[in-house]
């Protein structure tokens, strides 16, 4: 049964998801930082996390599945 407002499980945490909404706009992890006002090794942290909750082994592999998915839009 249905409920209103109910929204599906997501995989990514917000931040995970806007760390890769940026990269899929060509930003590199220095300008990822930057604009979240976040560490270099905290976006690398977020990149990780997100390819290990998904079972991939890369970032296009992690954005491929995200976008099949339908948890990332381009």
């Amino acid at each position: 049964m249905k409920e209103d407002g109910y929204q599906p499980t997501q995989i990514l945490t917000k931040r995970e998801r806007e760390v890769f909404e940026l990269l899929v706009q060509d930003k590199t992890t220095r300008e990822i930082a930057k604009e979240l006002f976040i560490s270099e090794k905290t976006v690398r942290n977020h990149i990780s996390n997100a390819m290990q909750k998904l079972g991939v082994k890369g970032r296009s592999q992690a954005v491929v599945e995200l976008l099949r998915m339908g948890e990332l839009k381009l």
